[in-house]
C-alpha cells in the first residue's frame, strides 16, 4: 500500500465507516510491508508489480475464491477505487449478485501518458475511463469541474456526486512553523523558502519544478528549495537541481513541521484529481503557487488565496514566486486567506456525504447501465 493521497483518503473512509457501525471488507493487492496499517478487514487479491514502478501493483482480476468470499460477505453496496481489471470484473460480478456500484475517482490517469512519452494512447485511455465510470450507479468525483465533466461524458447526470477531501487541522496548521528547524537546515529567518511537497515521480511535474528553480537562479535569485517527499525520481532530481534540502520520506508531525516551516508551495502537478498538497499547505500558512488544473481551480481563487499559473510555463511560476518573495505583506495576505479557506474542509462532513451516496445507491438498487455487463451477469446467474 503506497502512502499517497488516494490510499490515505480511502483508509480514512474505511475507518470512519467502521466507527459508525458499518461492516467493511476491502479487496486489494497487498505487499509484505505496507506504508501504513490498513483499516478494516483486508483480503489480498492476486497481483503483480509494475516493472518500472515496483511500489505499485496491478490486480490480475477477481478469482473464484475471492468471488465466493464476496458472496459470503453479502455486501449491499460495492465501492470501486480504481478503473483496473479488478474494478471491471467487480462491476460485472456486482451486477450478477444484484448489488449497486459506487466508484470514486482519485487520479487523472489519462494525464500520465504525457509524462512518459505515450500521448498516442491518451485518447484510448479517456474513452476507456468514460466507459468504466459510465457502468457505475454513482460516481464520486473530487471537485465540481470533474463532476460536470463526468456528467457529460458518462451520461450519469445527477448520479455523479462530489467527494472532496478534508484536512486534519490538528496536524496541519501555522503553529507547525519551527524557526529552529529552519535554521538547522541552513535557512535564514527572513529567507522565503520554496517547497516541493509530494512523491518524487515524473507525473508530479518535477521537471517543471526543476526548470522553475533554474529560471529563478538565472535571474540572480538565491534559491535553495525544500523538497519534502521521496520516490523513484528522487535521485535524478537531486543530481540535477543543485543546492537543495531533501527531507526524504517523513510523516506525521515531522511532515507537518517540514511543510509548515516553508513559505511558498510550488505545485506543478496537473495529475491530481483533488490536490491534497495545496489544501494542506494552505492550512499550514503557506502561500501557494499552483499549476492551472481543475483540482487547483477548485481550491484557489487566483490572487485571493493563492496564485495559479500555466502548467508548464517556468517563467510564469518564476514571476509569481518573485512577486511573493519581494512583497512579504502580499504573501501573508494570500497565506492568511488560504488558512481561512482551509477551515471549510473537515473530514467528518465530507465522509458523511460519501455515506449519503451509499444510501442512495442502496435505496435505488443497481441500474445495470451497460447492457453487456447486464447480459454477462445474467448468464452467470443462470449458470450458478
Amino acid at each position: 500500500m503506497v502512502r499517497d493521497g488516494a490510499n490515505k483518503a480511502l483508509n480514512r473512509l474505511v475507518r470512519y465507516l467502521l466507527e459508525h457501525g458499518a461492516q467493511v471488507r476491502v479487496y486489494s493487492p497487498t505487499i509484505a510491508e505496507p506504508a501504513f496499517a490498513p483499516a478494516g478487514d483486508l483480503v489480498s487479491v492476486p497481483s503483480f508489480a509494475i516493472p518500472t514502478r515496483k511500489e505499485y501493483r496491478l490486480a490480475l482480476g477477481l478469482p473464484a475464491a475471492v468471488r465466493e468470499d464476496i458472496r459470503a460477505f453479502a455486501p449491499n453496496v460495492v465501492h470501486l477505487s480504481a478503473p483496473d481489471r479488478l474494478g471491471r470484473q467487480m462491476q460485472t460480478f456486482a451486477a450478477e449478485i444484484e448489488v449497486p456500484v459506487v466508484a470514486s475517482l482519485h487520479t487523472l490517469f489519462q494525464t500520465y501518458f504525457t509524462y512518459y512519452g505515450l500521448d498516442i494512447f491518451r485518447g484510448y485511455a479517456e474513452r476507456y475511463l468514460d466507459r468504466f465510470y459510465g457502468r457505475c450507479d454513482i460516481v464520486l468525483a473530487p471537485n465540481p469541474y470533474l463532476v460536470d465533466e463526468l456528467r457529460q461524458t458518462t451520461q450519469l447526470g445527477d448520479h455523479v456526486h462530489t467527494w472532496s477531501r478534508g484536512v486534519d487541522h490538528k496536524l496541519w496548521n501555522p503553529s507547525r512553523r519551527d524557526p529552529e528547524w529552519r535554521r538547522a537546515k541552513g535557512y535564514a529567518d527572513d529567507e522565503a523558502v520554496l517547497l516541493f511537497f509530494g512523491r518524487l515521480v515524473k507525473e508530479k511535474g518535477i521537471d517543471v519544478f526543476e526548470e522553475v528553480v533554474k529560471t529563478l537562479r538565472e535571474r540572480g535569485r538565491k534559491v535553495r528549495p525544500l523538497i519534502v517527499g521521496a520516490g523513484p525520481a528522487g535521485d535524478d532530481l537531486a543530481g540535477r537541481i543543485g543546492e537543495a534540502v531533501f527531507t526524504g520520506h517523513v510523516e506525521g508531525e515531522e511532515l507537518a513541521r517540514a511543510v509548515g516551516s516553508a513559505d511558498i508551495l510550488v505545485n506543478p502537478s496537473i495529475t491530481e484529481a483533488f490536490g491534497n498538497v495545496n489544501l494542506e499547505a494552505m492550512a499550514s500558512g503557506l502561500a501557494v503557487v499552483s499549476a492551472d488544473a481543475p483540482a487547483a481551480r477548485a481550491l484557489i481563487e487566483d490572487g485571493k488565496n493563492g496564485l495559479i499559473v500555466p502548467p508548464r510555463d517556468a517563467r510564469a511560476y518564476a514571476d509569481a514566486i518573485e512577486r511573493l518573495t519581494d512583497d512579504p505583506a502580499y504573501r501573508k495576505t494570500l497565506a492568511d486567506a488560504g488558512i481561512a479557506f482551509s477551515e471549510r474542509y473537515h473530514w467528518s462532513a465530507i465522509l458523511d456525504n460519501v455515506i449519503a451516496s451509499y444510501r442512495q445507491a442502496i435505496a435505488e438498487g443497481p441500474h445495470l447501465r451497460d447492457p453487456k455487463v447486464a447480459a454477462v451477469a445474467a448468464k452467470r446467474r443462470a449458470a450458478a
